[in-house]
Protein backbone atom coordinates (compact mmCIF):
# COMPACT_ATOMS: atom_id res chain seq x y z
CA UNK A 1 0.00 0.00 0.00
CA UNK A 2 1.45 3.72 -0.94
CA UNK A 3 2.71 5.46 2.21
CA UNK A 4 1.37 8.88 0.89
CA UNK A 5 -2.30 7.71 0.58
CA UNK A 6 -4.61 8.40 3.37
CA UNK A 7 -7.07 6.20 4.95
CA UNK A 8 -9.93 8.02 3.67
CA UNK A 9 -8.87 7.58 0.20
CA UNK A 10 -7.94 3.85 0.64
CA UNK A 11 -11.86 3.23 1.76
CA UNK A 12 -13.35 5.54 -1.63
CA UNK A 13 -11.18 3.26 -3.73
CA UNK A 14 -12.08 -0.18 -1.97
CA UNK A 15 -15.68 0.93 -2.59
CA UNK A 16 -15.71 0.85 -5.80
CA UNK A 17 -14.61 -2.32 -6.46
CA UNK A 18 -16.38 -5.55 -6.84
CA UNK A 19 -16.50 -7.96 -4.10
CA UNK A 20 -15.15 -11.38 -4.11
CA UNK A 21 -17.90 -12.82 -3.20
CA UNK A 22 -21.26 -12.15 -1.08
CA UNK A 23 -20.87 -11.43 2.18
CA UNK A 24 -21.72 -14.39 4.60
CA UNK A 25 -20.37 -17.07 2.01
CA UNK A 26 -16.59 -17.48 2.36
CA UNK A 27 -13.56 -16.54 4.38
CA UNK A 28 -10.72 -14.74 3.13
CA UNK A 29 -8.32 -11.86 3.70
CA UNK A 30 -9.58 -8.47 3.18
CA UNK A 31 -8.97 -4.83 4.05
CA UNK A 32 -11.68 -4.58 6.68
CA UNK A 33 -9.97 -3.82 9.45
CA UNK A 34 -7.98 -0.93 7.30
CA UNK A 35 -11.55 0.19 6.47
CA UNK A 36 -13.05 0.07 10.21
CA UNK A 37 -9.61 2.20 11.05
CA UNK A 38 -11.13 4.87 8.16
CA UNK A 39 -14.40 4.46 10.21
CA UNK A 40 -12.98 5.30 13.60
CA UNK A 41 -11.17 8.30 11.99
CA UNK A 42 -14.61 9.71 11.03
CA UNK A 43 -16.45 8.60 14.26
CA UNK A 44 -13.63 9.85 16.89
CA UNK A 45 -12.57 12.95 14.70
CA UNK A 46 -8.95 11.92 15.45
CA UNK A 47 -6.45 10.26 13.10
CA UNK A 48 -6.09 7.08 13.65
CA UNK A 49 -2.40 7.17 15.04
CA UNK A 50 -3.79 9.95 17.56
CA UNK A 51 -6.91 7.73 18.39
CA UNK A 52 -4.59 4.65 19.29
CA UNK A 53 -2.41 6.64 21.55
CA UNK A 54 -4.76 8.75 23.54
CA UNK A 55 -7.42 5.73 23.68
CA UNK A 56 -5.05 2.38 23.72
CA UNK A 57 -1.30 3.31 24.37
CA UNK A 58 -1.36 5.86 27.37
CA UNK A 59 -3.72 4.17 29.08
CA UNK A 60 -1.85 0.47 29.32
CA UNK A 61 0.89 2.24 29.50
CA UNK A 62 2.35 1.17 25.74
CA UNK A 63 5.51 3.86 25.49
CA UNK A 64 7.19 2.32 22.68
CA UNK A 65 4.15 1.40 20.50
CA UNK A 66 3.61 3.44 17.25
CA UNK A 67 3.37 3.46 13.37
CA UNK A 68 5.48 6.56 12.73
CA UNK A 69 8.76 6.18 15.16
CA UNK A 70 10.83 9.10 16.10
CA UNK A 71 14.38 8.53 14.66
CA UNK A 72 15.78 8.43 17.88
CA UNK A 73 14.46 5.05 18.54
CA UNK A 74 15.20 3.31 14.48
CA UNK A 75 18.29 1.99 16.03
CA UNK A 76 15.79 0.03 18.32
CA UNK A 77 13.55 -2.10 15.62
CA UNK A 78 14.59 -5.66 14.93
CA UNK A 79 16.28 -6.55 11.31
CA UNK A 80 14.85 -9.52 9.55
CA UNK A 81 17.78 -13.16 9.26
CA UNK A 82 18.83 -13.93 6.38
CA UNK A 83 16.51 -16.56 4.40
CA UNK A 84 18.32 -20.15 5.57
CA UNK A 85 17.72 -21.34 1.79
CA UNK A 86 18.60 -18.73 -0.23
CA UNK A 87 20.90 -16.31 2.51
CA UNK A 88 18.92 -13.28 1.16
CA UNK A 89 17.49 -10.81 3.64
CA UNK A 90 13.42 -10.32 3.34
CA UNK A 91 12.20 -6.82 2.63
CA UNK A 92 10.16 -5.38 5.22
CA UNK A 93 8.25 -2.01 5.23
CA UNK A 94 11.19 0.28 5.33
CA UNK A 95 10.23 2.46 8.79
CA UNK A 96 12.33 5.46 8.17
CA UNK A 97 9.51 6.73 5.33
CA UNK A 98 6.78 8.29 7.35
CA UNK A 99 3.15 6.46 7.04
CA UNK A 100 0.40 8.64 5.87
CA UNK A 101 -1.77 5.18 5.49
CA UNK A 102 -2.15 3.57 8.42
CA UNK A 103 -4.81 1.08 8.24
CA UNK A 104 -5.59 -0.41 11.18
CA UNK A 105 -4.93 -4.21 9.98
CA UNK A 106 -0.70 -3.63 9.00
CA UNK A 107 2.22 -1.25 10.48
CA UNK A 108 2.37 -0.90 14.02
CA UNK A 109 6.00 -1.19 15.55
CA UNK A 110 6.14 -2.24 19.47
CA UNK A 111 8.13 -4.56 21.29
CA UNK A 112 7.29 -7.38 23.77
CA UNK A 113 6.36 -5.58 26.89
CA UNK A 114 4.04 -3.58 25.09
CA UNK A 115 2.25 -6.31 23.25
CA UNK A 116 2.44 -8.50 26.81
CA UNK A 117 0.59 -5.23 28.42
CA UNK A 118 -2.13 -5.12 25.39
CA UNK A 119 -2.51 -9.16 26.03
CA UNK A 120 -2.97 -8.96 29.91
CA UNK A 121 -5.48 -6.16 29.19
CA UNK A 122 -7.48 -8.50 27.31
CA UNK A 123 -7.46 -11.37 29.54
CA UNK A 124 -8.05 -9.48 32.29
CA UNK A 125 -11.53 -9.13 30.50
CA UNK A 126 -10.73 -5.25 29.00
CA UNK A 127 -8.70 -3.83 32.16
CA UNK A 128 -5.21 -3.21 32.89
CA UNK A 129 -4.12 -1.28 36.11
CA UNK A 130 -7.28 0.55 36.87
CA UNK A 131 -7.53 1.46 32.58
CA UNK A 132 -10.33 -0.21 31.22
CA UNK A 133 -10.46 -0.16 27.49
CA UNK A 134 -13.21 -2.68 27.06
CA UNK A 135 -16.11 -4.47 28.79
CA UNK A 136 -15.95 -8.29 29.80
CA UNK A 137 -18.77 -8.70 27.47
CA UNK A 138 -17.40 -7.20 24.65
CA UNK A 139 -14.28 -9.43 25.18
CA UNK A 140 -16.16 -12.28 25.37
CA UNK A 141 -17.73 -10.93 21.78
CA UNK A 142 -14.24 -10.43 20.50
CA UNK A 143 -12.87 -14.39 20.76
CA UNK A 144 -16.18 -16.04 20.42
CA UNK A 145 -16.45 -17.44 17.07
CA UNK A 146 -18.32 -15.48 14.68
CA UNK A 147 -18.24 -18.19 11.78
CA UNK A 148 -21.19 -20.32 10.57
CA UNK A 149 -20.00 -24.19 10.42
CA UNK A 150 -21.09 -23.97 6.68
CA UNK A 151 -19.41 -21.18 5.41
CA UNK A 152 -16.67 -22.08 3.05
CA UNK A 153 -12.97 -22.47 4.51
CA UNK A 154 -10.62 -22.71 1.27
CA UNK A 155 -7.42 -23.36 1.48
CA UNK A 156 -6.62 -19.51 2.20
CA UNK A 157 -8.43 -20.19 5.79
CA UNK A 158 -5.10 -18.99 7.48
CA UNK A 159 -6.34 -20.61 11.33
CA UNK A 160 -6.31 -24.13 9.96
CA UNK A 161 -8.75 -27.37 11.49
CA UNK A 162 -10.24 -26.87 14.95
CA UNK A 163 -10.24 -23.36 14.84
CA UNK A 164 -13.11 -20.35 13.66
CA UNK A 165 -12.57 -16.81 13.90
CA UNK A 166 -13.58 -14.02 16.25
CA UNK A 167 -13.38 -10.37 15.97
CA UNK A 168 -10.01 -10.21 14.84
CA UNK A 169 -8.78 -13.28 16.39
CA UNK A 170 -8.66 -17.16 15.74
CA UNK A 171 -10.99 -18.96 17.74
CA UNK A 172 -9.78 -22.85 19.23
CA UNK A 173 -12.95 -25.10 19.28
CA UNK A 174 -11.55 -28.07 18.61
CA UNK A 175 -8.20 -29.17 20.02
CA UNK A 176 -8.74 -32.19 18.71
CA UNK A 177 -8.80 -31.12 15.48
CA UNK A 178 -5.91 -28.86 15.46
CA UNK A 179 -2.37 -29.87 15.16
CA UNK A 180 -1.34 -27.29 17.48
CA UNK A 181 -1.77 -27.28 21.42
CA UNK A 182 -3.97 -25.25 22.87
CA UNK A 183 -7.50 -25.28 24.77
CA UNK A 184 -11.07 -24.39 24.32
CA UNK A 185 -11.34 -20.82 23.63
CA UNK A 186 -7.50 -19.87 22.79
CA UNK A 187 -7.42 -16.93 20.81
CA UNK A 188 -4.18 -15.82 18.54
CA UNK A 189 -2.70 -14.25 15.44
CA UNK A 190 0.57 -13.55 14.05
CA UNK A 191 1.93 -10.90 12.06
CA UNK A 192 3.40 -11.16 8.49
CA UNK A 193 7.21 -10.97 9.66
CA UNK A 194 6.73 -13.83 12.03
CA UNK A 195 5.29 -11.89 15.32
CA UNK A 196 2.51 -13.97 17.27
CA UNK A 197 0.25 -14.12 19.82
CA UNK A 198 -1.85 -16.26 22.11
CA UNK A 199 -4.14 -16.16 25.03
CA UNK A 200 -5.07 -18.94 26.94
CA UNK A 201 -7.77 -18.20 29.22
CA UNK A 202 -8.42 -21.42 31.14
CA UNK A 203 -4.67 -21.86 31.87
CA UNK A 204 -4.49 -18.00 32.24
CA UNK A 205 -1.93 -17.64 29.78
CA UNK A 206 -0.49 -15.29 27.71
CA UNK A 207 1.88 -16.01 24.83
CA UNK A 208 4.25 -13.33 22.98
CA UNK A 209 6.86 -13.99 20.01
CA UNK A 210 8.67 -10.93 18.42
CA UNK A 211 11.14 -12.38 15.59
CA UNK A 212 11.26 -11.01 11.98
CA UNK A 213 11.87 -14.22 9.89
CA UNK A 214 8.62 -14.44 7.53
CA UNK A 215 10.26 -17.57 5.78
CA UNK A 216 10.46 -19.86 8.34
CA UNK A 217 7.92 -18.10 11.01
CA UNK A 218 5.60 -21.52 11.02
CA UNK A 219 8.20 -23.35 11.63
CA UNK A 220 9.26 -20.67 14.24
CA UNK A 221 5.62 -20.19 16.21
CA UNK A 222 4.69 -23.96 15.86
CA UNK A 223 8.14 -25.17 17.91
CA UNK A 224 7.56 -21.94 20.59
CA UNK A 225 4.11 -23.18 21.70
CA UNK A 226 5.01 -26.79 21.96
CA UNK A 227 7.43 -25.58 23.89
CA UNK A 228 5.45 -23.40 25.78
CA UNK A 229 2.77 -26.02 26.55
CA UNK A 230 5.54 -28.67 27.28
CA UNK A 231 6.60 -26.60 30.39
CA UNK A 232 3.39 -26.51 32.00
CA UNK A 233 3.95 -28.57 35.65
CA UNK A 234 0.93 -28.57 37.86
Amino acid sequence: MASSVTDQEVVEKIAKLPLMFQPGTSWDYGRSIDVLGALVEKVSGMRLDRFFEERIFKPLGMNDTAFNLPPEKYDRVAQPAPDLDTGRIPELTDITVPRTFLGGGEGLLSTAADYIRFCQMLLNGGELNGARLLSRKTVQLMTSDQLDPALARGPNFAPGPGYGFGLTVAVLNAPGMSALPGSIGEYNWGGAAGTVFWIDPPEKLIAVMMIQSPGKRLFYRYAFRDLVYQAIGD
